[in-house]
This record gives C-alpha cells, structure tokens and sequence, in this order.
C-alpha cells in the first residue's frame, strides 16, 4: 500500500468530513454517544474489522468519547486504507 501524497490526503479527508489530520500522518476523530456500553458496542465492531482487515486503529474510551486514530506503519504515513476505514467507522457510528 502506498502512502498517500499531501494533496491526495486533503482530497481525501473531504470524503471523511469529521477526521482532522493530526501530525501529518494520522486522521483522527472523536465520536459521542449518550451511553456508555453504545461506545462499547462500536469499539468491538471496529475492533472486530481491524482484525478481518489486519489494519489497527489506536482507540481510547473517555466515558461516553471514544476516540480513533489511524494510520498506516508500513506506508509511514496515510493510504487509502486510511481512509476506507474512516468511512466504515463513520457507518458503524450512523448505525447506533
């Protein structure tokens, strides 16, 4: 998987409206919910996609905020996966 040029990352983060790019080689994003097993229930499916896709995101759990930050190891950077991803975990989110 290649690491996605500046320009390409921007055109992309268009397409995930609520990431922002942190440290040039992460997107990032917080989502709330209004009870706190509900962001349980959405850490196990991103988790449970992580492992299908071998592609982790760092989570944490703040109460009723789970954050995800993701970024490719390989590429040293984003790639489309990246922002694949981003996309599912929108989904999931929309979902609940």
């Amino acid at each position: 998987m290649e690491k996605l040029m500046p320009s390409e990352i921007q055109q992309m983060l268009s397409s995930v409206p609520n990431w922002k790019l942190t440290e040039e080689k992460w997107i990032e994003r917080k989502y709330r919910f209004r009870e706190y097993l509900k962001g349980i229930d959405f850490v196990q499916q991103v988790a449970n996609l992580s492992e299908l896709t071998n592609h982790h995101p760092f989570i944490s759990i703040d109460y009723k905020v789970v954050t995800v930050k993701i970024s490719s190891w390989n590429a040293r950077g984003l790639t489309a996966l990246d922002f694949e991803l981003a996309a599912k975990y929108d989904e999931f989110y929309n979902q609940m």
